[in-house]
């Protein structure tokens, strides 16, 4: 099966935990996650725009995170205009951003970014309760599955 986000050849690293129960690697946590990804879950700024169709768009940083809870690596981000950064995940080596659909076919640039933290990231309380929401709802998914 083919994806559309990028790294997804790649995207084949395994679980660190068997907290998710089905979860072995990027790729079925992705699939799992087009039946979480929502609304809610998309960041304030980028709501109003936010469709099924553009599942992905203001999930970057909540999902890297997720990303980085299940396979383990670090998190990166992708300057973006107007200060923001774009999350995505580097695992054993392996670079894929389950969340780079929201873009089309923009070309992004995954070299020298910096690190991303957690601490910067969920210094903003709605950010960490977006992040605890998709944790929460993918147990149930994958319970429930």
């Amino acid at each position: 099966m083919e994806y559309n986000f990028y790294g997804w050849e790649v995207a084949t690293v395994p679980a660190q935990t068997d907290e998710y129960k089905g979860i072995d690697t990027p790729r079925t946590l992705y699939d799992a996650l087009l039946n979480v990804w929502c609304e809610y879950t998309c960041a304030p700024r980028l709501r109003e725009q936010w469709t099924p169709e553009n599942i992905t768009l203001g999930q970057c940083s909540i999902t890297a995170f997720l990303v980085q809870d299940i396979f383990g690596g670090e998190v990166y981000g992708i300057l973006r205009p107007g200060g923001n950064y774009h999350c995505y995940n580097v695992v054993d080596g392996k670079v894929f951003d389950l969340t780079s659909e929201q873009f089309g076919d923009e070309v992004l640039n995954y070299q020298d970014n910096p690190i991303q933290t957690r601490e910067v990231h969920f210094a903003k309380e709605e950010k960490y309760q977006r992040y605890l929401y998709l944790k929460e709802h993918l147990k149930k998914f994958v319970f429930d599955f």
